[in-house]
């Protein structure tokens, strides 16, 4: 019953996904993937839960339902799903492949993603659409995974902040946990959640930006507040307990009680931060009380900050009662720190006349890391803002990790090139007068510098200058060397197709999927098909699919689902056609053709076949030919233990896998080859969810789908 390990295809320990072994690797790549399949081997994995599988001879883990597999494989496969999840994004760079990275990170440590869903759907959904009525903005939840995986490519790549989290959290760590294990949760938290807040400053900054289209400043002008966030920020009786027990011990307090999260957080960045720069908890109490209601009295910027890490609160602990633990509340306060508290309420970074003290990160190791990763991640961001829109920032950046330096070179497109050199001569000029204006005493205006965003700031050094004033890099051993050049875009990795969505619906798509696949209800679906009545079907049952989909699919299965959904897009595109929620003079489409269906399922089965290749799936080691419609074919048999043996009868016959991939990718030729050879039944598995698509689209998104070619 005891389990170890994934096994490959020569039975030996799986030491990633096979898709990583054959990656085009770069620095990020290469050392965030290494981070999550070398060093959390064991991830969550469960002595007890193997023990009592022992005693009882039953399995705790889940695949396609409960008790099929030992529980520390499924622990193993949902580590395999984080991985691929972490390689298609930083592939893509799409938001949808974000999604996953966070699908998979909310299972793991959460337990269950609908029930957080929103803190992050909301993020994206408001973003995109609320954004464009400012002047600036630009992507936080795309950011925030790419902020994610550079944090685990630093801790894989550099000893001495190991050392310096592995210092801080030694007493912390669970029995058997490792560091790294820690580290990917707590630092999933910071990282994953910083800019959750975001939905709050943007109103804020919606009204600020009335007043700068006409370039007026917004000093002295109405701005917006937040009142009575004391109900909204005070922590219940039993919250309270729970939290100075973990101070009273520590600090050999008699009573300490947190009325609310101010309280907490002062107390909190008060311990870490008072010796450093002189703070005390009451000093940071005022700070946290003022920033929500006096904007004005902090540069007239609100802090998303502040909320981010007061929902991630309320959520953690009063909604899904998470046990409180000390880390925990670390990767709140780094959250706290992360955007403005920090640089302009405790370290005064840009002061003259104060000194300034980069943070070192033996204080506090997780605002370190994000704040460094958070000024790092500067290329590949949709912008929203009218402003933003019209700036030139990074489209690409290509790390390298050796000998604890980082080097990141930036690029921009060279389409840009005469805005480029345009502002190099620009540049050029204002240095030479201020070169003059230090030495004279003629010239009383001192020549002020061309502002571009963000080029002007890798031109000037700006931008590695204040990374330095921020974070400590020497304390770290960290060399940072920031570069840039030109190139010419690619969008091919973008995979953009002309169809447009709510993409935060990919999960009620999943759920309706996987329900379509159940048997128990297959003449009902049948029935509601040729009725016209999915839509009633599929939400009379709405609530039923998902309380099934939630607790007895696991981590792979799911996900499984969510491809699928995204997987659409690619289909419709390939026969000309796309969706969308906008009204547009296309031909609509009632139902596809059968020329069009059989044009999309194999593309549908290709898509399920690198899914499951990606996963270590294999097909089944014999076979049997059998006779339809007087044609021979070959029906490859599956063991009576599917899930635990991971082979699959409609995968690739073992003795093509190898010659079935290239790069990591399974061929077009041969997955065709590999859906021709299935039975009939087997392949309306992949078209009656392209039919069941039709209805689903308009039951979530409103969305319509239609032909390229006008009526």
């Amino acid at each position: 019953m005891s389990y170890v390990m994934l096994k490959n295809h020569d039975g030996n320990k799986l030491k990633c996904s096979p898709a990583t072994e054959n990656l085009n690797k770069n620095g990020i790549q290469d050392a965030a993937l290494r981070f999550i399949y070398e060093r959390c081997e064991d991830l969550r994995f469960d002595k007890e839960k193997t023990k009592e599988e022992e005693e009882t001879k039953k399995y705790l883990g889940k695949s396609n339902k409960p008790n099929t597999i030992p529980y520390n494989m499924e622990m193993d496969i949902d580590r395999l799903c984080l991985e691929n999840a972490a390689r298609h994004f930083l592939e893509s760079g799409r938001k949808e492949d974000a999604f996953d990275v966070y699908f998979c990170f909310m299972e793991m440590f959460f337990g269950d993603y609908d029930k957080s869903r929103y803190m992050v759907e909301l993020l994206s959904e408001f973003e995109s659409n609320g954004s464009s009525l400012l002047m600036k903005h630009r992507d936080h939840y795309s950011h925030s995974v790419y902020v994610f995986l550079l944090g685990l490519a630093i801790y894989e790549t550099n000893e001495k902040y190991r050392e310096s989290y592995e210092n801080m959290y030694k007493d912390s760590l669970k029995k058997g946990e490792e560091p790294a294990h820690h580290f990917l949760h707590y630092w999933g938290l910071a990282s994953l959640f910083h800019d959750i807040g975001y939905p709050f400053e943007l109103p804020f900054e919606q009204v600020a930006s009335y007043f700068e289209v006409d370039k007026e400043k917004r000093a002295g002008k109405p701005f917006l507040a937040y009142q009575q966030l004391d109900n909204y920020i005070k922590i219940d009786e039993n919250l309270k307990r729970r939290l100075a027990k973990l101070y009273i011990e520590d600090y050999a307090m008699k009573d300490v009680i947190f009325q609310n999260t101010n309280d907490l957080f002062a107390f909190a960045l008060a311990d870490k931060l008072a010796d450093a720069y002189c703070l005390s908890r009451e000093t940071m109490r005022d700070i946290l009380t003022r920033k929500p209601i006096h904007p004005d009295q902090f540069g007239n910027f609100m802090d998303h900050g502040y909320f981010s890490a007061t929902i991630l609160f309320k959520k953690m602990f009063e909604e899904l009662k998470i046990e409180v633990d000390r880390s925990t509340v670390d990767a709140l306060t780094a959250i706290i720190l992360h955007n403005s508290l920090y640089k302009f309420s405790v370290a005064y970074y840009k002061d003259k006349n104060v000194e300034n003290i980069p943070l070192k990160p033996d204080i506090h190791p997780l605002a370190y890391m994000l704040m460094l990763c958070d000024e790092l991640q500067a290329w590949d961001r949709t912008s929203y803002g009218r402003n933003s829109r019209t700036e030139l920032h990074p489209m690409d950046c290509e790390f390298n990790f050796d000998d604890n330096c980082i080097t990141a070179k930036y690029y921009f497109d060279e389409e840009e090139k005469e805005k480029i050199e345009e502002y190099q001569i620009k540049y050029d000029n204002y240095k030479k007068r201020y070169e003059v204006w230090k030495t004279s005493d003629q010239m009383e205006i001192e020549p002020q510098k061309p502002k571009m965003k963000a080029y002007g700031d890798f031109y000037s050094e700006d931008f590695q200058k204040d990374i330095e004033a921020i974070v400590d890099l020497d304390q770290s051993g960290i060399h940072l060397k920031v570069e840039y050049d030109v190139k010419k875009r690619d969008n091919s990795k973008k995979q953009t197709y002309l169809s447009n969505s709510n993409f935060i619906h990919l999960y009620n798509f999943a759920v309706i999927l996987d329900a379509r696949y159940k048997i128990a209800y297959n003449d009902q679906w049948k029935a509601a098909r040729e009725s016209g009545k999915v839509i009633e079907f599929a939400m009379r049952h709405e609530k039923e699919f998902e309380q099934r989909f939630a607790k007895t699919l696991s981590l792979e299965y799911k996900l499984s689902n969510i491809g699928q959904a995204k997987g659409f897009a690619k289909h419709l595109d390939q026969i000309g056609c796309f969706y969308t929620d906008r009204s547009v003079d296309y031909e609509m489409v009632k139902e596809f053709t059968e020329e069009e269906v059989s044009a999309m399922a194999p593309s549908e089965h290709q898509r399920w076949l690198q899914r499951y290749y990606e996963m270590n799936w294999f097909g089944t080691p014999f076979e049997k030919e059998y006779e339809e419609n007087g044609v021979k074919k070959k029906r490859y048999q599956t063991p009576e233990n599917r899930e635990m043996d991971r082979r699959h009868q409609n995968m690739i016959p073992d003795d093509l896998r190898y010659s079935a991939v290239e790069n990591g990718l399974i061929r077009e030729e041969s997955a065709k080859a590999n859906y021709d050879n299935l039975q009939e039944k087997d392949q309306g598995k992949d078209i009656e969810p392209l039919e069941c698509m039709l209805d689903l689209l308009r039951l979530y998104d409103g969305l319509r789908i239609y032909r390229l070619k006008k009526k």
